[in-house]
C-alpha cells in the first residue's frame, strides 16, 4: 500500500504557494476544448447539492490517463467517491475509488486505485496553474491509477513530475466551496464533501 500524492507531506509543506486564485481566474475560466468533460455533482457529507464542477480533459496530451478517467466515470466507479485530501491554497484530491467511498471507513483513502493496473507517466507541457487538474501517484512516476486533484492556486513546482490531465473550465465557485482538510494532517479531511455522480460528455 503507498500513499497516492505528492510524495506526499514533503511537498505540501516546502512548496511556496501564493494564495487562492481569486475571482479574476473565474472572470477569465479558460475555454472548454474538445473534452471529452468530466461532470461532477459534489454534494456534502449530508448529501447536499453543493453545486457541479466540469473538468475539460486533455486526451490529446494524456491519452492513457484520459481513457483511465472515462472508463472509471462511465463505469459509475466515482460515485460516491469522497474529496479525501483538499489543502486550502493548493489542491484538492478524490478519487480512491477503493478506500474512499462515502458513507465507509476512509480512513485510508489516499492509500488506493482501482483494479486496473497502473498507469505510466504522460509528462506534457502544461504548467499547473488554477483549476489544473492533475493525476495523483506515489513514488513512482509510473504508479498513477484512479486518483486525481485539482489546483486551487498555481503550482508550477509541480510541472513535469505528475501527469496532468485537464483543466476546470466550470464551477471555480463549486471547487472553492469543498471542504478544507487539516494543514497539520497534510490536508486530511474529517467528515468530507463527495462525488455524488460522475458522468462523461463527450
Amino acid at each position: 500500500m503507498h500513499n497516492k500524492f505528492l510524495i506526499a507531506a514533503a511537498l505540501a509543506a516546502t512548496a511556496t504557494v501564493t494564495g487562492t486564485a481569486g475571482a479574476g481566474f473565474a472572470q477569465d475560466m479558460p475555454a472548454d476544448g474538445p473534452g471529452p468533460n468530466l461532470v461532477i455533482e459534489v454534494a456534502d457529507e449530508g448529501g447536499a447539492s453543493k453545486g457541479q464542477i466540469v473538468l475539460d480533459l486533455y486526451a490529446d496530451k494524456a491519452p492513457k490517463h484520459v481513457e483511465r478517467i472515462v472508463a472509471l466515470a462511465k463505469s459509475g466507479a466515482y460515485d460516491g467517491v469522497v474529496f479525501h485530501r483538499v489543502i486550502d491554497g493548493f489542491m484538492a484530491q478524490t478519487g480512491d475509488v477503493e478506500f474512499g467511498k462515502q458513507g465507509g471507513d476512509t480512513a485510508m483513502a489516499g492509500t488506493g486505485g482501482s483494479d486496473m493496473p497502473d498507469l505510466a507517466a504522460e509528462f506534457n507541457d502544461t504548467t499547473f496553474g488554477p483549476g489544473t487538474v492533475g493525476m495523483a501517484r506515489s513514488a513512482s512516476p509510473d504508479s498513477a491509477n484512479s486518483q486525481f486533484f485539482i489546483d486551487l492556486a498555481p503550482a508550477p513546482f509541480l510541472d513535469g513530475e505528475y501527469t496532468v490531465v485537464g483543466q476546470l473550465v466550470e464551477g471555480w465557485d463549486v471547487l472553492g466551496a469543498v471542504k478544507k482538510g487539516d494543514a497539520a494532517a497534510n490536508g486530511a479531511v474529517d467528515r468530507p464533501d463527495y462525488m455524488a455522480k460522475v458522468t462523461v460528455a463527450e
